[in-house]
């Protein structure tokens, strides 16, 4: 996609929602890390079914070791790994607490070494808890980056790498809401919405549905 319409189709998400924001429910910067954490290989609306209840008895690392795994784990079995996810949040919860003073640390290399946390994970939290211009790239955006010729590449890194090049720093802040929320309403996965997209004519996309 050249420069020109790289910057005409941000231009237009942004006309058609100026201030997008993650569709996670959380309170503080620790639920929303553990809410991302919940939300591999689960969607969001699930994910937000089971935290609502835990979050209003554990919003934060204190109270969720409080807590125990086994009770996490009966808060949020509905959910997809729910053993392992119940292990991790209870193990990362230490871990803020014996090292970070119970705080959410705002660097990638050490949201990265907290358990179940990876790159998305980190990125996702560093983008809403702390505004930073960073880019997660889960299996919305790496379609859409594909599939458009926005940023096409093999891996989820390798598009997130040419979405850092290619997108306006004016709009890397709302970049990574704006892609999600793109793919999964209108760039769908089995047929994407062509007819109502706003950027149809500027995507690569040969097989455009009518």
């Amino acid at each position: 996609m050249k420069k020109a319409d790289i910057d005409e189709f941000f231009t237009r998400l942004q006309g058609a929602d100026d201030a997008p924001r993650t569709e996670l429910d959380y309170v503080n910067p620790y639920t929303l890390l553990v809410a991302v954490v919940m939300s591999a290989q689960a969607t969001d609306v699930g994910v937000n079914r089971a935290t609502g209840p835990l979050f209003k008895v554990a919003d934060s690392p204190e109270k969720m070791v409080a807590l125990g795994e086994e009770a996490v784990r009966e808060h949020i079995k509905t959910i997809g790994l729910f053993n392992a996810k119940a292990k991790n949040v209870i193990a990362l919860s230490q871990i803020l607490l014996d090292k970070h003073g119970g705080e959410v640390p705002r660097d990638r290399d050490s949201l990265e070494a907290l358990p179940g946390v990876g790159r998305k994970t980190a990125n996702v939290v560093l983008n809403v808890a702390f505004g930073e211009p960073t880019i997660a790239v889960d299996t919305h955006i790496f379609r859409v980056g594909n599939r458009t010729g926005l940023a096409p590449g093999k891996t989820p890194l390798h598009v997130e790498t040419k979405l850092n090049k290619v997108v306006p720093d004016r709009f890397k802040l709302n970049a990574h809401h704006w892609l999600i929320l793109h793919g999964r309403y209108i760039c769908k996965a089995r047929k994407p919405e062509c007819p109502k997209c706003i950027v149809e004519d500027l995507c690569a996309y040969k097989a455009k549905t009518i």
